[in-house]
């Protein structure tokens, strides 16, 4: 209930379930949004979801890998889609960039994902777990965190606590003044190899020494920096120091 009700009002809206499984929230929301659409790669409980919801004429069950699907194409016209989802542990990371690149059709995620990912995503720079990951989500989206489930809320239990995330997208691209793809190139250069300092993996991306240094004193960045240490308002200065 908790993951259904952080989505908000969707009854003019469409919404998309990542992993349905057994039901269990495609049941709340097949009540509440005007459209929803169930994506589930299971070949097994994709068939028992369309009989399930077989009286819900709002409910689509999609067999289908969601890092393959094309979500732009389940939207209608030009409205922008919620997305919710329980996510794998093994691919959320994968599914949490995949949602990123379709940002212009999707206004806000709520997902369940480890506990641990969580603290990657929402951490701040500077903090032991901030890194390539929390730069990225926080570049495209606004990150709050819900709540946070211990294994004995589910059966059968999970060995990990569980996190519930907002995602609210909102890219930081114009306000940063920096162009997307490049950019978050840059930004994989920087965090390369966590244990070095951001010069020495831009170093090895290929840009000079004393480039480097110039750069870094124009955005105001210490020379022994590391990258997990640099919010993205300076990063983003550096990217255009460089060049």
């Amino acid at each position: 209930m908790a993951i259904a009700d952080a989505l908000g009002d969707v009854s003019a809206e469409t919404v998309i379930e990542i992993g349905p499984g057994r039901g269990a929230i495609t049941e709340i929301l097949a009540r509440r949004a005007k459209r929803l659409v169930a994506i589930e790669l299971d070949r097994e409980l994709a068939p028992r979801l369309r009989a399930q919801f077989a009286d819900h004429p709002s409910v689509e069950v999609m067999e289908a890998d969601v890092l393959k699907a094309d979500l732009g194409s389940l939207r209608e016209g030009d409205e922008r889609l919620a997305v919710v989802g329980n996510l794998p542990y093994y691919i959320t990371s994968d599914i949490l960039l995949r949602l990123f690149s379709y940002h212009a059709v999707i206004s806000r995620a709520v997902v369940m994902v480890q506990r641990e990912v969580a603290d990657r995503v929402a951490a701040a720079p500077g903090t032991r777990d901030y890194g390539l990951l929390s730069a990225t989500a926080q570049l495209y989206a606004r990150v709050e965190r819900v709540m946070t489930l211990p294994p004995e809320a589910f059966r059968p239990p999970p060995e990990v606590h569980s996190t519930v995330l907002r995602l609210t997208l909102r890219p930081r691209f114009a306000e940063l003044e920096v162009a997307p793809q490049t950019f978050i190139g840059f930004l994989k250069s920087s965090f390369a190899q966590k244990r070095k300092t951001l010069a020495k993996n831009l170093r090895g991306a290929g840009f000079g020494a004393d480039r480097i240094g110039a750069a870094m004193e124009a955005a105001g960045i210490p020379p022994l920096a590391r990258a997990e240490e640099i919010e993205l308002e300076r990063m983003a200065a550096l990217w255009k120091n460089l060049g």
